[in-house]
């Protein structure tokens, strides 16, 4: 039964080979199957496609024809396509914008399947678990579709099914593109640059993740606890609750959330919903996620968006979510107050810390491009708004000098794309460098934040404190090596004392700034929340620790003004 199962599977993935073969066969991609297929056997296939079916699709641009072939593979190729069009360091801007146009519309599964799928994963009968079993799915998608449900509780639920077998044909189509992606790799040399395999080994990991409902529902949760966290007053958004007892990895059971269609302009309008109240909650809502949560909607299109009775906005769909470093977030602050500074040099520190200090090869020709988008940018007439347009020009610099940043900067830069268009419909005339100012200041200024400050210091003195704990036992063993002889050690003194005697100071110095650091940080929380003992509505904790500190910096600037003389 095994040998008949593999063989089955190896006829399977020779089929879906050869299908893939005639799709790219079709839309006039002959040299690359010629790369794919040395020994001729396309020759074959080519005498199934009708002259009608080529000059059908001779209309189209050679973008579009690729982004026929992976709407006509299926879900899989939809699914890479996708992804690719978030790497634009990868692939030409052109083919980005049609890959960002792929549709995955397939018909949706029958009632039965859909109720199949829900009784195995949750392992009873779909009348035990729910009040109401909607037959009819209200979205459906190439991988999932989503049924209305009601718990016997009373509440609404919108319930996620995946679709019967896509886990299967996901994995045979990745082992097919696995064998594309090596044949390519060896047989045209160029492309060695781009890493196909890499490519297709990060897709399995990206689309693995997708198919397994847990870790979206982890994300829901993560979105959901950010905004219930958020206690400010400009917090709008919303996330749907995730109900855990309902959820596998093939079932994501979703509070059912009722609104708006955020594009439904005119339905919005007679609802008297104002919308241009919208659209600034809708860019505050965007730069929070960004530059206060680290976390963010990466998908936020009109259909991922409702409006709610209250003016508030919920967040649909969270299979694509970004996620950034809080050194990253404050380097996009100083990235963008640098541009409207046009500081060209912090630009370029800016840019190089975002790629992780990655080696410049022409420094002036940087320098040269980064002041011709500043200038241009600052007379530009059109798009003065759109923070995207400044992150798509910055993108074509970036590549073009091959400085890598991080994926989320083209998750950043492509959502803001998505988000900027829903603004502009919703209200052309917002500012949204205006409302996003705050933030980027606010970003690029965390780290000198007192509180932060303080735990550093004290972090940093809890580590000082651990070395010297741990140096007298260091220099024994090292002795002991010494004598041993496990290490030779040729020592001739040449005047060692002072050296010796200067390097103490310098110790004493640092350990006195540390200390000096710590009692004005601490001092001025002391004042701030007002610690009591209290004089004159001052802590007198603080005052203390000032007066204590003000006393080391005098005995530190005695020392130094001493020298080396000392001795």
């Amino acid at each position: 039964m095994g040998v008949l199962t593999d063989i089955i599977k190896r006829f399977k993935s020779i089929s879906r080979y050869n299908q893939i073969i005639r799709v790219l066969m079709k839309y006039g991609f002959d040299d690359l199957v010629h790369y794919l297929e040395e020994n001729k056997n396309y020759t074959f296939i080519q005498k199934f496609i009708p002259n009608s079916t080529k000059k059908r699709v001779s209309k189209y641009g050679k973008w579009a024809k690729m982004r026929l072939v992976c709407e006509e593979l299926g879900p899989t190729f939809v699914k890479f396509g996708q992804i690719l069009s978030n790497r634009p360091d990868l692939v030409p801007l052109e083919l980005t914008f049609e890959l960002e146009k792929l549709q995955d519309n397939v018909p949706p599964m029958s009632e039965s399947i859909a109720r199949n799928v829900v009784e195995t994963e949750l392992k009873d009968k779909v009348e035990n678990l729910f009040a109401w079993f909607e037959p009819t799915p209200f979205a459906s998608a190439s991988m999932a579709q989503v049924h209305k449900v009601t718990l016997h509780s009373g509440k609404r639920v919108a319930l996620k099914i995946q679709r019967a077998g896509i886990y299967d044909v996901i994995i045979e189509d990745i082992k097919v593109m696995y064998r594309v992606a090596n044949v390519l790799e060896k047989r045209i040399p160029s492309l060695k640059s781009f890493d196909p395999v890499g490519l297709v080994s990060n897709f399995e990991a990206s689309i693995l993740k997708e198919l397994d409902f847990i870790h979206e529902s982890i994300n829901v949760q993560r979105f959901y606890n950010n905004l219930k966290n958020d206690d400010s007053l400009d917090q709008f958004a919303k996330a749907p609750k995730v109900y855990p007892e309902f959820t596998t990895t093939k079932v994501l059971a979703l509070e059912f959330v009722s609104g708006i269609k955020i594009d439904k302009i005119e339905e919005l309008k007679s609802k008297a919903i104002d919308t241009t109240v919208i659209a600034r909650r809708l860019s505050i809502s965007y730069f929070k996620q960004i530059f206060e949560y680290g976390f963010f909607h990466a998908d936020p299109h009109p259909g991922n968006l409702l409006v709610l009775p209250n003016n508030h906005i919920c967040y649909l769909d969270f299979g694509m979510m970004g996620s950034m470093l809080p050194r990253d977030i404050s380097i996009f602050g100083k990235l963008f107050i640098a541009i409207t500074n046009k500081d060209v040099k912090k630009i370029i520190k800016a840019l190089q810390e975002l790629s992780n200090n990655a080696p410049i090869t022409n420094r002036r020709e940087l320098e040269f491009d980064i002041n011709e988008f500043v200038e241009k940018y600052y007379v530009r007439d059109v798009h003065e708004n759109e923070m995207s347009t400044i992150l798509l020009e910055l993108k074509d610099i970036i590549i073009a000098h091959g400085l890598k940043v991080p994926t989320h900067f083209f998750l950043f830069a492509r959502s803001l794309v998505t988000i900027e268009g829903v603004i502009e419909k919703l209200d052309p005339k917002l500012e949204q460098f205006e409302i996003v100012k705050p933030y980027l200041k606010k970003s690029a200024t965390r780290k000198y934040n007192p509180l932060l400050m303080g735990k550093k210091i004290a972090n940093s003195l809890v580590e000082f404190t651990d070395y010297m704990e741990e140096l007298p036992q260091d220099l024994k063993n090292a002795i002991r090596k010494i004598n041993s002889g496990q290490i030779k050690v040729d020592l001739t003194h040449k005047g060692i004392d002072p050296m010796v005697h200067t390097l103490q100071r310098i110790t004493k110095q640092l350990i006195t700034a540390f200390i000096m650091v710590a009692l004005i940080v601490g001092a001025s929380l002391f004042i701030i929340f007002e610690i009591q003992p209290l004089w004159k509505g001052i802590s007198l904790l603080g005052i203390s620790s000032f007066t204590l500190a003000i006393i080391l910096g005098f005995g530190m600037l005695s020392n130094i003004r001493k020298g080396d003389y000392d001795y």
